[in-house]
């Protein structure tokens, strides 16, 4: 499914968090977002998702406005990971899991074999089935993030957004999800924070001050002016020898 904004703008308390924001995301493709702390990243998945509602502006599912839809027919097409999501209840990570075939369920949809399998996949995605009978307050940051991330697999969504995935991720779990969300057949929009992970998204946008300031494939986008006027960093791109590919050291600009 195509994702799109058109014009979005955000505000709370009369300050301004997104603004006049437009943006296409294709069917399949992986978009993601950059930008310093505060530039709106967090907000703008919100309103992407629909759990805000844009002062101006609208979301677009494919041709539908986001606005029209049903809560129940949203949840079954976009699926949201956001940085910290928490509970007091005594629940296991499966039941956590569980949670995202909620929209899919109904007083004739009953719980079945086929949630079953759904949730113990999404729990060896994300190497937790090993834990799935654990207490959801026993578990680490990391291993909360993951769960989060099974969640959402398990919602089955078109369009999934994801708010800096890889925090509190051990480098081998950041690289094993990072490869797992470009291979979903699926639209999906990430926040990250480390530029060289953003680098192997299929284009990418820089928020800064609410604005979306700049869009299109990495290596057009983070040239060494757009890193020293937004991020205060100069770049060295360095070739990698085991592959080829192309990562980038930092250093302050100030």
């Amino acid at each position: 499914m195509q994702l799109s904004a058109e014009q979005l703008t955000w505000a709370v308390h009369g300050t301004p968090l997104v603004v006049d924001v437009n943006l296409t995301v294709e069917p399949g493709q992986t978009f993601g977002l950059v930008g310093p702390n505060g530039s709106g990243k967090t907000s703008l998945l919100r309103l992407l998702a629909g759990l805000n509602k844009p002062k101006t502006g609208q979301v677009r599912i494919d041709s539908q406005p986001l606005h029209a839809l049903k809560q129940r027919t949203i949840a079954q097409s976009i699926a949201l990971v956001e940085q910290q999501a928490d509970t007091t209840d005594r629940i296991t990570v499966r039941q956590v899991v569980a949670l995202g075939r909620t929209p899919f369920l109904s007083a004739l949809r009953a719980w079945s074999v086929e949630d079953d399998a759904i949730v113990a996949k999404a729990l060896i995605d994300v190497d937790m089935a090993h834990m799935a009978d654990r207490l959801w307050h026993t578990l680490s940051g990391g291993e909360r993030q993951r769960v989060h991330i099974a969640r959402a697999l398990a919602q089955h969504p078109t369009i999934l957004l994801l708010d800096e995935p890889t925090n509190h991720l051990d480098i081998r779990h950041q690289l094993s999800i990072l490869e797992l969300v470009r291979q979903l057949p699926i639209t999906v929009i990430i926040s990250l924070h480390d530029l060289n992970q953003a680098m192997e998204c299929d284009r990418i946008g820089v928020m800064d001050s609410g604005r979306l300031i700049d869009s299109g494939p990495p290596r057009e986008v983070l040239t060494a002016s757009r890193l020293q006027q937004t991020f205060g960093v100069h770049a060295h791109v360095i070739d990698d020898p085991a592959d080829g590919k192309q990562f980038m050291r930092f250093r302050s600009a100030v």
